[in-house]
């Protein structure tokens, strides 16, 4: 699951700066991924 999702990111990620849609994309994405780092570290899970 977790590697889905940072697969996902990093798609997105790279859609954004291909496009130049701006620095919003990449903000929100950096943002996402934290929160998911943080999920998975108050969960406790080991990946």
């Amino acid at each position: 699951m977790l590697w889905t999702i940072a697969v996902i990111l990093v798609v997105l990620w790279l859609l954004g700066v291909v496009i130049h849609i701006g620095g919003g994309l990449i903000h929100l994405l950096l943002v996402i991924a934290i929160i998911v780092v943080l999920v998975r570290l108050f969960t406790g899970r080991r990946v």
